[in-house]
């Protein structure tokens, strides 16, 4: 990415990856929201215009210090964030408070599972910020996914989540494995199931009281990504029981919820936050903004012991948008923040302190990890294997009701089979059941 035809490269092998996977931080142990930005309350504050942003999981922005930033740029603003980590909790949560267009935050993040549901049947809810921004500072797909048919732009776009593989290197020098990153993406090279011969091989040796994974539904996940389909077709047919991609990422997360090799985790639930400070798993499949996310749980006795390499295959998992919604009392200076936070200048600055993946072209160039986080992880080359991970991501599909189709399958029927040892077919049976409730059906 250092010269303009590799930039040119980067930009185009990016464009295409269209619809990306779901689930960016899809959930953490709370239901409720939980006050973390950088004002107390609510309202004005000394005769400031208090701006709220409602977001899901960490976003970054509190933690690469962007809101200070914008409040030393703008003394007359006072920004307070809520987050709500869990977005099988946050987004239902918008949705009522959009229809009764009252109470919704004068920013509300949307994950890229929910913005079809969001352009399709929420648009009105939102202003129009197509007209106040240059919209070719984004990726044109990531433009697309925020776009009505009429060409309302309801949201702007914040990361990506292109895949790779963390890896407790410690754990697997003690269980007898490889450690370089090279090797051990050359062992799984190409196939989610060469990655589970790897943690058949992990569990041999395992040192005591850890698994090679953190859970079945985070391989599922990262194998759908690298599907060429998933739950909707490109003309929004719902064809989740026919698809290649969910047909595949099924049978590789059972080969993993029918064995040892699972910690038996719900992501983003504070057993799975204790196991990243325990070290009880070995790997997990981690987007771009999952890297902050680790440092963040792993804590100091992490360092320098976790790694990154290549994943078997091209995935993405996540990626959102900043929109405002009608309701905002504050409408023009709440469209100025959302420009501001997105800008590629602000979204490199959450690289920098967490490795969220930028949409904006412009930023890749500029990318660089922190060095706290570069050490973190062992030196791994960040960018480079997040970039090579985006390059051929296929394109994918997204639909009305991806999130909680996606949420039926790995918190009903896969947590059916790695908690409550039932088998794969009486995890797809109460997947199907529940999906079909989702689908009215």
């Amino acid at each position: 990415m250092r010269t303009s035809t590799r930039r040119s490269h980067r930009v185009v092998a990016f464009a295409a990856v269209a619809a990306l996977a779901t689930g960016l931080l899809a959930g953490c142990a709370s239901d409720d929201d939980d006050s973390s930005g950088s004002n107390d309350g609510g309202g004005n504050a000394k005769g400031k215009t208090t701006l709220t942003v409602g977001t899901f999981g960490v976003f970054g922005y509190k933690q690469a210090g962007l809101y200070d930033e914008y409040m030393k740029l703008h003394p007359d603003i006072s920004i307070k964030e809520n987050v709500t980590t869990r977005t099988d909790v946050y987004w239902p949560k918008v949705l009522t408070r959009l229809q009764a267009g009252s109470g919704t935050d004068d920013i509300q993040a949307i994950e890229v599972g929910n913005i079809t549901e969001a352009v399709q049947t929420q648009a009105a809810k939102f202003v129009d910020l197509g007209k106040d921004v240059d919209k070719s500072q984004w990726l044109d797909w990531k433009n697309a996914q925020a776009t009505t048919k009429d060409g309302k732009l309801i949201g702007l776009g914040t990361d990506t989540g292109p895949m790779a593989i963390c890896y407790r290197k410690d754990l697997f020098q003690k269980a007898g494995l490889p450690t370089d990153r090279n090797k051990l993406a050359d062992m799984w090279k190409g196939d989610w199931a060469k990655y589970v011969d790897v943690g058949k091989d992990y569990m041999k040796k395992a040192p005591k009281g850890t698994k090679f994974v953190d859970s079945a539904s985070s391989v599922y996940n990262a194998a759908l990504g690298g599907g060429k389909e998933r739950y909707y077709d490109k003309d929004g047919n719902v064809i989740w029981d026919k698809s290649d991609g969910v047909s595949k990422a099924w049978d590789v997360a059972m080969s993993v919820a029918t064995s040892n090799m699972s910690a038996k985790l719900k992501q983003f639930d504070k057993p799975w936050d204790q196991g990243y400070a325990n070290g009880t798993f070995a790997t997990v499949a981690c987007p771009a903004w999952m890297i902050g996310y680790i440092e963040q749980k792993s804590g100091d006795s992490g360092k320098g012991k976790w790694d990154v390499a290549a994943a078997p295959t091209a995935s993405n998992w996540g990626g959102s948008f900043l929109g405002v919604p009608t309701a905002s009392k504050h409408q023009k200076e709440a469209v100025a923040l959302a420009k501001w936070l997105t800008a590629p200048e602000q979204q490199a600055k959450v690289f920098a302190k967490q490795a969220s993946f930028p949409s904006t072209p412009s930023a890749f160039s500029t990318l660089k990890p922190a060095a706290d986080t570069t050490a973190y992880f062992s030196n791994a080359p960040i960018t480079q294997i997040f970039a090579d991970s985006a390059e051929t991501i296929p394109v994918q599909y997204f639909g009305i009701k991806d999130q909680p189709i996606n949420t039926a399958i790995t918190d009903v029927g896969i947590l059916q089979v790695e908690q409550k040892g039932k088998s794969p077919d009486e995890g797809w049976s109460a997947a199907t059941k529940e999906i079909k409730d989702v689908l009215g059906q």
